[in-house]
């Protein structure tokens, strides 16, 4: 079974492990609401990352767009290789790398 989890690291830093997929990612989409509430500036740290399909990179993708919309500031760590195809495949790694 598929696991993933979203831990708090200290103030505005997270750190997020396991699989992304399509068996984890509502749940760790409905957790982040609750962490991120408050949050203006947040580093996310990916390299605990195991596994990453195409709903994974739609999450970051979604924590990018809430963060936006929120005026908050979103940075990613450590983007895994397996990620950096995907998003590259989809013309969306600008967004990730805030290159965008």
């Amino acid at each position: 079974m598929a696991t993933a989890q979203l831990t708090q690291q200290g103030e505005g830093r997270y750190a997020v492990s396991g699989e992304l997929s399509f068996a984890t990612v509502t749940e760790l989409l409905r957790q982040s609401r609750a962490q991120f509430a408050g949050e203006s500036s947040m580093d996310v740290d990916l390299s605990g990352i195991t596994h990453a399909d195409s709903a994974g990179l739609s999450l970051l993708i979604e924590w990018l767009r809430q963060a936006r919309l929120q005026n908050r500031q979103l940075r990613y760590l450590a983007l895994p290789a397996q990620l950096q195809s995907l998003a590259t495949i989809s013309d969306v790694a600008g967004l990730l790398t805030g290159e965008a």
